[in-house]
């Protein structure tokens, strides 16, 4: 059995299949330190506070092994069970006894925690008899799938088989208590739909694939008024997408931005296994809205603090913005599931924009803090936290770099598919035939990808490339000869030919320096610009432009830049310099007429940094998007 993210191996309406991640081995200086990082840092220090708050005791309260009262907050349960399946997917890159031992440890707490019915919910626990009343706000289905999802985790990895015999009987209760002659209700919080049809993919019982659709077909009916938590936070039913029927939206509800990815996510699932396709009709709808008018620069989803919501179109805020690092997982999730279903680049360019900066965001580079909301500018007082008191974030982040082997390649009938470009070794089969690939690549940093082919026999098949979005003049080259095809932007290039042991494909996706620009009614960055390079959006820092505020540095568009790897900065990075100019007026007061408005520029250098790397260094300001001076001269038709 293969070990894999998300199985589509035999769905019937999945374009593409993965490949298992333990067949797939990073080789490269940018990820695979990442997850030395993640397991000898990130996971084991997540471990102790997970211990320190209270949130593994209370399992052990349940079953009588402590007497400690419960901590916490209701839904504390799935930062355990997403630290779980972070820790089991890393197991399968990185081997480590002690994180073994302690995984297991916890799973074995957890087993014991459950009812003999099958429910688990240590909040729960002494209100038994309010279980499910409260679903608008109780969180308890959410929690139900990221203890399936963990335990699909274990038992794949084969680190910590116990928790899906737990996780079958939790299912098994849920497939018992929701359904049209029980409780007709959903999960305020959309989560349990991925779980469950990946436990029906796991296991082929088709009780679970069923239960997803009735919670899919079930949301949308205004079904959550009737379960409203006394005292508790609430919102409208479109923040809760319990307004309208999935089917039957037509653009993005101003909805909680994390939930309503997990529900695309769930729905894409089920569209994969069903081909229901008004279903499809509505996620193709839904994914055009979203990334073309409420979507960030960065990948980043969710432009209000209140409900950390999605906004109306263009309502994309820089210091204000929310863009939850859960909603950054939840994007990549979302768009790796319609790539595996269409095998359309688009959704690898937004998966891939969105992992390099939005996500990636939200874990310090030491891997002991952590963003939950990811702004686009900030004074300085921003900064990352060790903790926080609803800690979805931080284990949400680590089971997203744990699992990242496992998004990078897939096969169709006819051939491979490389999505992300990292330097790495993959072995699969393809029609019977042992195949090799060794990439060698220093992507994000520089666009020449190299793949030795190594097929145990000649063989004819297609080896696809993904051209990215950001890419205008690609070239590709067999065994050293320019194939002369046509790369365009957001497509695979199929290569297909018969392959023979050390053929060698090199493309060539030059990274140019370029400036993007935002609709005219994103207000925010009306005459101005963001740096892209590459994958990669860029910003200034406070520390590498010390003689200026960077929020007064502004662009010409004839500027001369330059990218510049350097070694000792932020764990190496590729920096942007050049020429720009600091914009500074001596009127007092924040209005004045025109006619007495004055401002001065004085040339200078600037230096900015991939986004991703901010705040890692001393505190100070920060922006994306810079003022362009002759921006309507830059941008005019």
């Amino acid at each position: 059995m293969g070990i894999f993210i998300v199985d589509t191996s035999s769905s019937p309406h999945a374009r593409l299949r993965p490949v298992s991640m333990s067949n797939v081995k990073l080789t490269d200086s940018f990820w695979s330190p990442r997850l030395d990082t993640l397991i000898n840092v990130t996971l084991p220090t997540m471990y102790s506070l997970l211990e320190e708050t209270g949130r593994i005791d209370n399992f052990r309260r349940v079953s009588g092994k402590v007497k400690n009262p419960f901590r916490g907050l209701l839904y504390n349960d799935s930062d355990v069970y997403k630290w779980i399946e972070a820790t089991a997917w890393a197991l399968v890159s990185r081997h480590s006894e002690q994180l073994t031992k302690v995984l297991n440890d916890v799973v074995n707490i957890i087993a014991e925690a459950q009812l003999p019915d099958g429910y688990i919910n240590t909040y729960f626990y002494d209100r038994l008899g309010e279980r499910y009343r409260y679903l608008r706000q109780s969180h308890e289905l959410y929690c139900a799938g990221h203890l399936m999802q963990a335990a699909i985790a274990c038992k794949r990895s084969n680190a910590c088989p116990r928790l899906y015999s737990t996780a079958l009987r939790l299912a098994d209760h849920v497939a018992e208590v929701f359904n049209d002659n029980g409780i007709v209700a959903v999960d305020g919080h959309p989560e349990i739909e991925i779980a469950l049809v990946e436990l029906y993919r796991e296991s082929r019982d088709v009780r679970y694939l069923n239960e997803a659709i009735f919670q899919l077909e079930n949301r949308g009916k205004g079904v959550l008024r009737r379960f409203r938590m006394p005292g508790a936070w609430d919102a409208s039913d479109e923040y809760f997408i319990d307004h309208k029927p999935i089917k039957e939206l037509e653009k993005v509800p101003i909805a909680h931005a994390v939930r309503f990815l997990y529900l695309t996510s769930g729905a894409t699932d089920v569209y994969m296994e069903t081909g229901d396709r008004a279903l499809w009709s509505a996620l193709e709808r839904l994914w055009i809205d979203l990334t073309s008018t409420r979507m960030y620069v960065t990948g980043g989803v969710g432009s209000r603090y209140e409900g950390e919501s999605i906004g109306e179109p263009y309502e994309l805020p820089n210091d204000r913005a929310y863009s939850e690092t859960c909603a950054a997982v939840a994007n990549v999730m979302w768009n790796y599931r319609m790539l595996l279903a269409t095998g359309d680049a688009k959704y690898a360019d937004v998966m891939e924009l969105t992992l390099y900066n939005a996500a990636l965001a939200g874990i310090s580079l030491d891997g002991k803090s952590y963003f939950y909301v990811n702004p686009l500018a900030s004074r300085g007082e921003h900064r990352r936290q060790p903790w926080f008191e609803t800690a979805c974030c931080p284990p949400n982040i680590a089971r997203l770099i744990a699992s990242l082997p496992g998004y990078l390649y897939s096969m169709s009938s006819d051939g491979l598919w490389i999505h992300l470009y990292v330097a790495s070794r993959v072995n699969v089969n393809l029609n019977g035939n042992a195949i090799e690939l060794i990439v060698d690549t220093d992507y994000p940093w520089d666009g020449e990808i190299k793949v030795i082919v190594n097929p145990s026999k000649e063989d004819e098949f297609t080896l696809y490339m993904r051209i990215p979005g950001w890419c205008h003049e690609g070239k590709l080259l067999i065994n050293g000869e320019e194939q002369g095809l046509e790369l365009r932007p957001s497509t695979y290039v199929g290569v297909r030919r018969v392959w023979r042991t050390g053929d060698e494909l090199t493309l060539r996706l030059p990274m140019r320096i370029e400036f993007a620009v935002s609709h005219p009614h994103v207000l925010a960055n009306t005459s101005r610009v963001a740096i892209k390079r590459g994958p990669l959006v860029y910003c200034l820092e406070q520390t590498d432009n010390p003689n200026v505020d960077v929020w007064d540095i502004a662009l010409k568009s004839t500027c001369h830049l330059e990218a510049r790897y350097v070694r000792d900065l932020l764990n190496g990075v590729v920096v942007i310099e050049g020429d720009a100019y600091e914009v500074s007026s001596r009127q007092a007061g924040t209005y004045m007429s025109l006619n007495d408005f004055k401002l001065s520029l004085r040339p200078i250098k600037f230096r900015a940094i991939p986004y991703y790397a901010w705040a890692n260094r001393e505190p100070g300001p920060m922006t994306v998007w810079i003022p362009l001076i002759d921006y309507y001269n830059a941008v005019k038709g």
